[in-house]
């Protein structure tokens, strides 16, 4: 077997193993917010995110240590590895859609956006888009370590203080996601989007291998020697924009699940409503109508600063990324939102007049 062909097939030997923790570890059964579209009862899920990627990385550490495979093998065989993510993610998004009728648009289009907006398998076991999250998650957190394992192993003590970071800073991120798993089952992603290629694509091939672009540029690069008030900056622009994402969607659910509930033990809900619909109006999302989206854009901006290459264009692909898909999102969401709330999305709008930057826009 030519090394081009093991880096091929690696990811998809990866996400199979991930597939298979998934259905053997013990999960917590949860019941979400989106609703069967064929029974309408809300859809069960099987959330176990947090021990199927501390069982990958042990597996990862284990074979590292007895010699199978390089802890920077990921990283050696990146381009065949991200090959090969891109043509399974191309046959999967192809057998998640074609089997489905038609939704009357053009086939380009039901591919790329999906025709079926929730797909259990095995007995509601696998949850489609829920496992998606993990199969990227799992894997972005598996390149970030062979990433930064090459870097180390090339560079050795000399290492670069940023390369560190960026590497905590986004594990922080994957491990942060898996913890509060079972919030995102009230995210836009959840009950807007279809499975189609933009979702099964995305997480097969987008998610693992572009959130970790800064690494594919700074693993190979000796340190720059960026001053500590730049990889200060760096943490506190990340960790504000955890609190802004993080804060605004865990208030959210806990609105949704416990709408008496003061969040965090001060935050009363201030809320909006018209006798059957309700809008959440106070505390982050008095910031403004999309902070967690700001949060994002923010924790991506602190990343691509925390490498210590600010001159390079490449790291901030990665920000740039969040700005293009979250401000036409935005806009959706809004037209969404006009649509199911009415007057009472209008008095929202009017209350709280800043889509996504407090003060600015």
């Amino acid at each position: 077997m030519t090394d081009f062909t093991a880096g091929f097939f690696a990811p998809w030997l990866i996400y199979t193993v991930i597939l298979v923790l998934h259905l053997v570890l013990p999960a917590r059964n949860v019941v979400g917010y989106v609703r069967d579209d064929r029974t309408g009862e809300l859809l069960k899920y099987r959330l176990n995110g947090l021990p199927t990627l501390g069982v990958l990385v042990v597996l990862w550490v284990v074979t590292g240590l007895a010699g199978a495979f390089a802890w920077d093998w990921l990283y050696t065989h990146r381009w065949s590895g991200l090959a090969g993510s891109a043509v399974l993610g191309v046959i999967l998004s192809l057998a998640m859609v074609v089997p489905v009728t038609g939704g009357g648009r053009l086939f380009p289009i039901e591919l790329y956006l999906g025709r079926a907006q929730n797909r259990q398998f095995l007995g509601a076991r696998v949850d489609a888009k829920m496992f998606l999250y993990l199969v990227g998650a799992a894997m972005l957190a598996l390149n970030l370590l062979s990433f930064t394992a090459h870097h180390f192993l090339e560079f050795g003590l000399d290492l670069s203080t940023g390369v560190v970071l960026y590497c905590c800073l986004l594990m922080w991120f994957v491990v942060d996601y898996l913890i509060f798993e079972r919030v995102h089952l009230y995210t836009y992603d959840i009950f807007a989007e279809r499975v189609g290629f933009k979702l099964v694509w995305g997480c097969f091939t987008f998610y693992p291998y572009f959130y970790a672009i800064g690494l594919w540029v700074a693993a190979g690069l000796p340190d720059p020697g960026a001053p500590l008030w730049l990889l200060i900056l760096a943490g506190v622009v990340f960790f504000s924009g955890w609190t802004l994402a993080r804060g605004a969607n865990m208030q959210k659910y806990y609105f949704k699940t416990a709408p008496e509930r003061a969040f965090l033990g001060f935050m009363r809900p201030r809320v909006l409503s018209d006798g059957t619909n309700t809008l959440l109006a106070g505390g982050f999302w008095a910031v403004s109508r999309h902070v967690n989206y700001l949060g994002e854009i923010l924790m991506a901006s602190g990343l691509s600063l925390s490498l210590g290459y600010p001159g390079r264009w490449i790291v901030w692909l990665y920000p740039l990324y969040y700005v293009a898909l979250l401000f036409p999102r935005e806009r959706a969401d809004e037209r969404r939102c006009a649509r199911k709330y009415g007057d009472l999305w209008t008095e929202y709008v009017r209350r709280v007049p800043r889509r996504i930057i407090p003060w600015l826009y």
